[in-house]
């Protein structure tokens, strides 16, 4: 079974993936005329617009969702598993995929909003929605929807409560079991008060815990700044094989940078435009544009916080395909929140393994939040018009169970059954938003446009010639009776 499971992950993510993602995001970023440069400042701007209402969210708070899911394990533990078979070097390829990932989730979380629904009170939007709108194969958004609640209920929570485990065992002693309960007893207290009590929870927890880890970093790293151009060299050398060390294993970092920057800032994967979906905002580019931006925040401040702490403190160990290892600072510790912890360690002695324990608490649970309303969202696609109150039931009882087992079970097998479910979604989600460029596409040149003539852009998609946008014709239209009334 173990094998299987390894030849699969192998397959999901060989070299056509890569390729596939890294190909994408130029697309995007190039067709787009690099929008994650010419539009930082709105990105910023929009990030605190828009109001929270019945129905959805603000910017805000859809932003915090989906941080929540983006900023978790990845961040610490798996970026210390692509360096740790990636060496240095995969740092570059995971700002690589960030920056050239921006554009698409711009492009996944604009499509989430042009074509989100409202159902049962609230909006709801994704991969599962805009394939069938936009493209109008219903098939293919029922595979996407049944791919993501697997890959969202049963396989990739595990991760997060596993790394949870080994992180609160290692600082304080606390049993896997122990902690598998407390997990799942906090994490039916959120999901059983549905999205507004996520939303809520996610905008204090996700801001403070980011803040307070980054901030952390950069104190390592004004303690060590003398350090810092050696690191930045030791970063760049290795990624493009001028280093001598790390030479023979340039290719590793490419393939270990772009699956780990890939799972922790999920452009192109398909969950961000979940969240996006639920915002409420005047125009879908709005939300494109923030969801753009929270790219940034996950892999370039949160990722390279990780990377700076273990790089400049040489808390690492950089292992080949072989075995054997071309570093070897840290003999018998496993690839994950251990080099995190020893490298604080060796600043604020005393201090590191209790803050990395706590902070891979906060990022991996909320994490998990995440990872419940797209499973939920997903359930709601699949059960249109039918009574989805068991089917909803049956998934938080579900999750729960994969969050218990993935915090007793080894971290091998976790990070193999994430692998699959992440490799299953990016596949499906990365050939649609290819198909659906044109409408994302049109959307920011209509935004851009209402811009230059000093207008909050709205959203009229009959006049951009944009079908199947129900829910924004009935708001237009809408908007355009009260304004004569």
């Amino acid at each position: 079974m173990e094998q299987f499971i390894n030849n699969l992950v192998s397959i999901l993510w060989s070299q056509p993936m890569l390729y596939l993602v890294l190909g994408a995001g130029l697309f995007f970023s190039i067709i787009t005329r690099f929008l994650q440069v010419r539009l930082v400042k709105d990105m910023i701007v929009q990030m605190f617009k828009g109001k929270s209402s019945e129905a959805g969210v603000s910017s805000f708070q859809a932003l915090s969702i989906a941080l929540s899911g983006r900023v978790g394990t990845g961040n610490i533990a798996g970026t210390a598993t692509a360096i740790a078979f990636g060496g240095p070097g995969a740092v570059f390829w995971m700002w690589m995929i960030a920056f050239i990932g921006a554009g698409s989730a711009y492009v996944e979380s604009t499509l989430a909003q042009i074509y989100k629904v409202k159902q049962d009170g609230e909006y709801r939007g994704g991969p599962a929605y805009f394939i069938e709108k936009g493209i109008g194969w219903k098939w293919y958004g029922v595979i996407f929807a049944f791919a993501a609640l697997l890959a969202m209920s049963l396989l990739m929570p595990g991760i997060q409560s596993n790394s949870i485990a080994i992180g609160l065992e290692n600082a304080f002693d606390i049993s896997p079991t122990v902690t598998g309960i407390i997990l799942v007893a906090l994490l039916g207290f959120i999901i059983f008060g549905g999205v507004k009590r996520i939303a809520h929870v996610a905008q204090f927890v996700v801001p403070f815990m980011a803040l307070g880890y980054v901030l952390l970093s950069i104190i390592i790293v004004f303690m060590n700044i003398t350090e810092l151009p050696g690191v930045i060299r030791l970063i760049f050398e290795s990624a493009f094989a001028i280093d001598s060390a790390f030479g023979g294993i340039v290719g590793l970092a490419i393939s270990w940078g772009i699956k780990r920057g890939v799972y922790s800032n999920e452009a192109g994967q398909g969950t961000g435009p979940h969240a996006a979906a639920a915002a409420e905002v005047s125009h879908p580019v709005k939300q494109g544009l923030v969801q753009a931006f929270s790219v940034y925040i996950d892999t370039i401040l949160v990722c390279s916080a990780t990377a700076f702490m273990i790089l400049f403190t040489g808390m690492y160990n950089v292992e080949k395909p072989d075995g054997t290892f071309l570093v070897n600072n840290l003999a018998g510790v496993e690839a994950g929140p251990g080099y995190t912890q020893a490298a604080i360690e060796t600043i604020l002695p005393g201090f590191g393994a209790g803050f990395v324990a706590v902070a891979l608490f906060f990022f991996a649970f909320t994490t998990i939040m995440a990872y419940y309303y797209i499973a939920e969202t997903n359930i709601a696609y699949l059960t249109r018009g039918r009574n989805s109150k068991w089917p909803m039931f049956a998934l938080k009882l579900v999750l729960l169970a994969a969050t218990f087992y993935g915090a007793v079970k080894t971290a091998n097998l976790a990070w193999a059954l994430g692998d699959i479910g992440l490799g299953l979604m990016v596949w499906l989600n990365i050939f649609a938003i290819l198909i659906l460029t044109k409408p994302a596409i049109l959307a920011l040149k209509d935004y851009e446009e209402q811009k230059r003539q000093g207008l909050d852009p709205v959203f009229n998609p009959e006049k951009l010639g944009i079908k199947n946008a129900d829910y924004w014709v009935e708001e237009y239209n809408k908007d355009k009776k009260q304004d004569v009334i």
